[in-house]
């Protein structure tokens, strides 16, 4: 097993946590969901590094990353973090993937700063927005699940789910690690979901952009397929059927065949 080395990084004007899976690749980095520390990305990182150089983040607000009232938690700042890691790294135009929160994140930072991003992979991201329909998973849950991890009740609530259960290293590390993320960060970013135009800001990015949809949990319809294809023709969507949201985590092996597949179009 391939061991990443996390280490900090100012950048954006506060301390940001990654995950480093080395390899000799083009570099490629993973910006997480709402409450996915970095660690629970692990997995993918151990298997992406046989391609890629690989980075995983902790976006502010979460895991080992720096948190606090200070902070702004939304879309437009976490974008700039991305970016700035980036460039305080020193990577060349890598491959960004952004599951669910972070999809939008890097979407954004592409949108905004053209030319920093080799190519995005946009792994199941909320499509909500203004006069659209809400985002599927409910916030109260999610706020319930993370407050009973500040309770140290995370296992427990996580075995209670009616969600599609996780291997169980994986649940284990994320009831681990779920107390980690600030609660506020998830109110805000549930409010950027419906009130931020994803599809305003795939009309503005240049770079390659693919798709990859679970066949479950309807975060992203046909619809919103054909409207992004209307906005972007190139765009390579691919849907995973019989997965959910957290596909990464319920079906790691289906994940990795889907995603291989798409980021061979990439190179």
């Amino acid at each position: 097993m391939i061991q990443g080395t996390g280490a900090h990084i100012r950048a954006n004007g506060i301390r940001q946590h990654y995950l480093h899976f080395s390899g000799d690749r083009p570099a490629a980095v993973i910006v997480p969901g709402i409450v996915s520390p970095a660690i629970l990305w692990s997995h993918v990182g151990e298997w992406l590094c046989a391609e890629h150089d690989c980075y995983v983040l902790d976006v502010r607000g979460r895991g080992l990353g720096e948190a606090g009232p200070h902070l702004d938690y939304g879309v437009d700042a976490c974008a700039q973090d991305v970016v700035s890691f980036i460039q305080a790294r020193g990577l060349h135009q890598p491959i960004v993937l952004g599951h669910s929160m972070g999809g939008r994140i890097a979407l954004r930072a592409a949108a905004q700063t053209p030319g920093v991003f080799g190519g995005l992979v946009l792994i199941d991201p909320p499509t909500s927005g203004p006069g659209r329909r809400p985002y599927p998973v409910p916030k109260a849950r999610t706020v319930d699940l993370l407050r009973a991890a500040h309770r140290g009740e995370a296992l427990e609530a996580i075995q209670r789910s009616k969600a599609a259960p996780w291997p169980e290293d994986l649940q284990r590390l994320r009831a681990e690690w779920l107390s980690t993320c600030d609660e506020r960060a998830v109110h805000v970013a549930y409010d950027d979901f419906h009130n931020q135009d994803i599809f305003a800001d795939l009309a503005k990015t240049k770079e390659p952009v693919s798709l990859l949809c679970a066949g479950d949990g309807g975060v992203v319809s046909d619809d919103d397929i054909a409207k992004m294809k209307q906005l972007r023709s190139d765009l390579h969507a691919v849907r995973l059927p019989g997965v959910g949201h957290q596909m990464q985590a319920e079906n790691f092996d289906a994940f990795k065949q889907a995603l291989a597949g798409i980021l061979s179009r990439h190179r």
